[in-house]
């Protein structure tokens, strides 16, 4: 009898996919909104997009060469992480400010910290809030889409009456197709669940996470925006609560691995978030709801983890 026997480590399980592959899955999803926002935010979603990508690939690049790693800027992860924080800045932000996100995304948040998979929290918002705290008037200086880009107001401004509350309220349906100011990601709102339901197609997420997040959200700005259904849906399109549902508050590295975890860190960014937008300073919580949920993630993880097979009850 000749048949061989194969003792390895785990995981025994394996899957023809690999970082590569998934990253790829993430910049096609997001290709729609891109290009939207290229059609509504013209040659300043350009400058933003490829300063912020061009200044996270060189800086894996250059750190990893310098900490004698493996050049991995094939992965594509570098290209994932510029693509989203140029999704997190206007538009009218001078090329200098993605690329230096980038650079902090990259070699701070990311790579000081071992590198793809070891972050503590997404890299892009980590960057984001950076650039936020350190030139606040560039990170919030909107315009309005088209040509003459004409400064203006983000649609959840105008309902909370922080700035300019004398224009107009966009349409939800403006909200869906993206013809509103705001961040460069902040384009369309049908676009960017298209592209979540493309990743879950090719299970590169969960519904888990997008789905208590987005679902928490509605209720609790249902029940404290005065039992205003369209106030409430209006909350789910304006802003940057879809690309951080789908694309962001799902980061492998800085969310829970299991079932019971994702929900409590899905429900606990809801919250977050429309305490913010409700009731804090700043029209947007979708940013640091996520950021804070990430510190959190370790702790969920460990109170959450489900017991070992066969472990005895002490």
């Amino acid at each position: 009898m000749n048949t061989k026997f194969i003792i390895s480590s785990s995981p025994h399980l394996r899957s023809n996919e690999d970082i590569a592959t998934i990253m790829r899955d993430v910049v096609i999803a997001l290709l729609p909104a891109t290009i939207a926002s290229i059609y509504y935010f013209r040659i300043g979603a350009v400058t933003v997009i490829l300063s912020a990508v061009i200044g996270a690939v060189l800086a894996e690049a250059i750190t990893q060469k310098l900490m004698g790693k493996e050049i991995t800027i094939n992965d594509w992860s570098a290209v994932v992480t510029g693509l989203l924080l140029a999704f997190n800045i206007p538009s009218s932000a001078p090329w200098w400010l993605p690329f230096i996100g980038s650079v902090f995304a990259i070699v701070i948040v990311k790579q000081l910290f071992g590198g793809l998979g070891h972050n503590f929290m997404n890299p892009a918002l980590a960057a984001r809030a950076m650039l936020l705290a350190s030139w606040p008037v560039e990170m919030t200086t909107w315009v309005s889409p088209g040509a003459d880009a004409v400064s203006t107001a983000t649609p959840l401004a105008i309902i909370k009456g922080v700035e300019a509350v004398d224009m107009a309220k966009p349409s939800i349906f403006d909200l869906l197709i993206g013809n509103v100011g705001g961040c460069v990601g902040e384009t369309s709102a049908i676009l960017l669940i298209i592209g979540g339901l493309y990743l879950l197609y090719r299970r590169v997420i969960t519904y888990v996470i997008p789905t208590y997040y987005v679902g928490t959200v509605f209720i609790l700005t249902f029940l404290f925006g005065g039992f205003d259904l369209s106030n409430s849906i209006y909350h789910l399109f304006a802003g940057g609560l879809m690309i951080g549902a789908f694309y962001m508050a799902t980061d492998y590295a800085s969310s829970p691995v299991t079932y019971k975890g994702q929900i409590i860190y899905a429900i606990g960014c809801g919250i977050l978030t429309t305490v913010i937008r409700l009731w804090g300073g700043y029209p947007e919580g979708v940013s640091y709801s996520i950021l804070l949920m990430n510190v959190a993630t370790p702790l969920i993880d460990k109170y959450i983890n489900p017991k070992v097979f066969g472990e005895v009850v002490r």
